[in-house]
């Protein structure tokens, strides 16, 4: 299913200051629930919540053809970890672009991602059962 980007700059303020934070080497992700999650079902013809993604590349990065070069390998990385396993839905999810990651590769920034997601509890992978909780 397609994510839907933010358009909002209040949003994204919403995600720095109240949002739950992962940091690596070349992005930072902020995650935060959407309370216009409901809003956003009610007009996605399937039915189903969505995330709402934002990407944020600042100048410190570069100029404005490597901001636009990381912003593509960024979503690459996205569209990898995605495939990982299954994101829970209805959170707004901001990826911040640090100084270097135009020195990146796609795999590098997937492997980031899976493992930010990871910290955050972001999939929806059913955590193993030790022997104690199974008696």
């Amino acid at each position: 299913m397609k994510d839907i980007a933010i358009t909002e700059n209040h949003l994204y303020q919403k995600a720095y200051r109240n949002g739950e934070k992962a940091h690596s080497k070349h992005i930072s992700v902020y995650i935060l629930r959407d309370w216009g999650a409901k809003k956003q079902m009610l007009k996605n013809p399937e039915k189903k919540y969505i995330n709402r993604i934002g990407l944020s590349v600042s100048k410190k990065v570069g100029g404005a053809v490597i901001r636009s070069r990381v912003k593509r390998i960024i979503r690459a990385g996205l569209t990898e970890a995605k495939r990982y396993a299954p994101l829970k839905t209805g959170y707004l999810i901001v990826i911040a672009a640090r100084v270097g990651a135009h020195e990146s590769k796609s795999t590098d920034i997937a492997g980031e991602l899976i493992r930010a997601f990871q910290k955050l509890d972001m999939y929806k992978i059913p955590k193993p059962q030790t022997e104690e909780s199974s008696k």
